[in-house]
């Protein structure tokens, strides 16, 4: 089978096709011939040297998310068969295999059946998006451990970058729980895309005032505030509900004003998918799987996350891409459905 692997962390020119011979599904395990092979900025840290730190070094087959077809089950499986059309998360996180190859070998509880109508590049785009974006909307002591349509009924939620694909998955699941979804953008074209991802309303920070305009949208201000800046953190404890909540789910600096948040009763919270608890991380599949099979979750310039597919033989380029934040989700072909 083919392969992507790179042998030593480096720029997207270390990543190279190789064959590699067919690997066998243990016992708890499950073989996926995988149809497309998603990249996320933390494959391309990851590849980089630069990614969360998960103690194995290179050789690695990078990206963590993917979608294909049940290959193989091996001894002790369950719910599971071959020709089952599935989406796959962490497949490279503490471990050299990742989703850039022609079959992946995992554990049970890291693939996901969806029915057979969803499209590939749905459960492609799932993953460490949406699995992010359900921690950041339910990290709140008082808020749903899980979210199901209408488990945010009667609450304001507010997504920082609304165009990116964490931020899509957020507007996305929030409006399936039932909430009022604000987001914010820098373009015209960005709007767009949030406004199709279902946003009620949309705020470009570039030419408008976002606490003028939240504070006219929404009178409390948001409970729940998905956040993918930092620097946004002054403006957040501003805006946010007293007893709200603000998930941040991106690295940097940051300094907390500590009274304004305590004046509020505020709680801030930092997201890392890869590193959540087993129970967190099972709810936040289930939830997304639902939302997935009924349809709530969609994908493409109409749900406002274009898809840009790349051959397996570009990529390199999918990677670049990438690096380069380009606007919507980025897939590798790896084999036809």
């Amino acid at each position: 089978m083919r392969a992507v692997v790179f042998t030593e962390p480096g720029p997207a020119s270390v990543l190279e096709i190789v064959d590699r011979d067919l690997p066998p599904a243990g016992p708890g395990e499950v073989r996926v011939r995988i149809v497309l092979s998603a990249v996320n900025p933390t494959d391309t840290g990851t590849r980089s040297g630069r990614g969360v730190p998960d103690g194995i070094a290179p050789p690695r087959v990078p990206n963590q998310d993917g979608a294909g077809v049940v290959d193989a089950v091996g001894d002790g499986v369950t719910g599971l068969e071959p020709g089952d059309h599935v989406w796959v998360w962490d497949a490279a996180y503490g471990r050299a295999d990742g989703t850039a190859q022609e079959y992946v070998v995992l554990p049970r509880r890291q693939v996901v059946q969806m029915n057979k109508e969803v499209p590939f590049a749905v459960g492609a785009a799932v993953g460490i998006p949406a699995l992010t974006a359900h921690r950041c909307l339910t990290v709140a002591a008082d808020g749903p451990s899980r979210l199901t349509p209408d488990a945010l009924k009667g609450r304001t939620v507010l997504v920082a970058g609304g165009a990116g694909a964490v931020g899509n998955a957020a507007i996305q699941l929030a409006k399936w729980a039932g909430a009022t979804v604000l987001t914010t953008v820098s373009s015209k074209e960005k709007a767009d895309l949030a406004t199709a991802a279902g946003a009620d309303a949309v705020i470009n920070y570039r030419h408008e005032d976002v606490v003028a305009r939240v504070r006219e949208l929404s009178k409390t201000g948001p409970q729940i505030i998905v956040e993918v800046n930092v620097d946004n953190l002054r403006q957040d404890l501003t805006l946010v509900a007293p007893g709200g909540n603000i998930a941040i789910y991106v690295g940097g600096e940051v300094s907390i004003p500590a009274f304004q948040a305590a004046f509020k009763n505020v709680s801030l919270d930092f997201v890392l998918t890869y590193t959540t608890a087993d129970e967190e991380k099972d709810g936040a599949v289930a939830a997304v799987a639902e939302a997935v099979d009924s349809g709530a979750f969609r994908v493409g310039e109409e749900a406002g996350l274009p898809i840009l597919r790349f051959p397996l033989e570009r990529v390199a380029a999918a990677h670049e891409a990438v690096e380069r934040n380009v606007v919507g989700k980025v897939v590798v072909e790896v084999q036809q459905p």
